[in-house]
């Protein structure tokens, strides 16, 4: 019964009887299929497992209504829903191999989907949750196992971090965040990028995942680390699109964002493991590999993007030495880590 393709008597009446249905891959977290329907091939999506399923299909549904404003079509037609079910009919769209520079493309679409939501649009979504003062503690925390002095190496960083955990909690920003923009959540078709697994969905600042090409996709199972010539290549067509989507300018330093998600052990693991413990304290101990890299590469990576990205930051410059530091005691101590990959699998 649990593989019953869930297409009842509304959809059947809206969109006609399904053809051929194909169960396809997906999270423990949703069921999927390809259906065959008059109007063309879709795909059947339901939310299903946690306490949380009915939340994460609302998110999805107002974020996909949200998006659809977009004059370029940045996320698959909604085609029908059955609520009672948690169930969106799709346009099915064909993905291709993504070129060798795909984040350009990527990062252009990504510009075009955070720029659909509208001020007037507060409260459709939950706003986007930074670290807290308990990730700052696990951080320093982790830099003392790691045989790092804190109170020595950085004096004062216990309050630059407080105040970047205040400042990444009021950052200014409507933009509609996907949540999870990851490799294999953007499906590059002929027409475009397009974004798909909405299911985390909130509002507020850009940077927060325009972040994700330099720290590299912080919840994500594909970690890729680009070439810096790549990296600003994406990053200007992110800023061209989201000028021309908004008639404003971003002022995208960096440094904050990437620094929140260096602070946040569950952006080690994947979804169904966050919450539950404390990740950076695990690193002195264990070396968990998720998707294409383990957990110390994945940290080691983040502390390289930002000691250098608040080396010129008065602000952060306690930031800048202890990850420096940190990065070269972790590398000391395991001198057979490899950087994360460069390309995506």
């Amino acid at each position: 019964m649990w593989s019953r393709l869930p297409f009842g008597d509304g959809l059947r009446a809206e969109l006609g009887a399904p053809g051929r249905s194909r169960r396809l891959e997906s999270s423990p977290r949703s069921r999927v299929w390809r259906v065959k329907l008059a109007g063309g091939p879709a795909v059947v999506k339901q939310i299903v497992g946690g306490s949380d399923a009915e939340e994460r299909y609302a998110r999805e549904l107002t974020a996909l209504r949200l998006a659809a404003r977009s004059d370029a079509p940045v996320v698959p037609a909604l085609l029908g829903t059955d609520p009672g079910e948690r169930v969106m009919v799709l346009e099915q769209l064909d993905h291709r191999r993504p070129s060798g520079d795909w984040i350009v493309d990527y990062a252009s679409a990504l510009a075009r989907l955070h720029a659909v939501a509208r001020p007037e649009d507060a409260g459709s979504l939950p706003r986007w949750q930074g670290p807290d003062r308990a990730d700052v503690e696990s951080f320093l925390g982790l830099a003392e196992a790691l045989g790092v002095p804190v109170a020595a190496v950085a004096p004062g960083v216990s309050g630059e971090l407080d105040e970047l955990v205040h400042r990444l909690d009021r950052a200014p920003g409507h933009a509609l965040l996907h949540g999870d923009p990851c490799p294999g959540n953007d499906l590059h078709t002929a027409d475009g990028v397009r974004f798909i697994d909405l299911e985390q969905a909130s509002l507020g600042s850009g940077l927060m995942e325009l972040a994700y090409l330099r720290i590299g996709f912080p919840t994500c199972w594909c970690v890729t680390a680009a070439p810096a010539p790549l990296l600003d290549r994406a990053e200007a067509a992110y800023r061209t699109a989201w000028h021309t989507a908004t008639g404003t300018e971003l002022h995208d330093d960096l440094a904050d964002a990437c620094a929140g998600w260096l602070l946040r052990g569950d952006a080690l693991v994947q979804r169904a493991h966050r919450g539950t413990t404390d990740h950076l304290a695990r690193i002195p101990d264990r070396n968990w590999k998720w998707g294409n890299a383990t957990a110390r590469q994945r940290l080691v990576h983040r502390l390289g993007v930002v000691g250098r990205l608040t080396a010129d930051r008065a602000d952060l410059s306690g930031l800048s030495r202890l990850s420096t530091d940190m990065r070269r005691r972790m590398l000391a101590r395991w001198p057979r880590l490899r950087p994360v990959p460069s390309k995506r699998r």
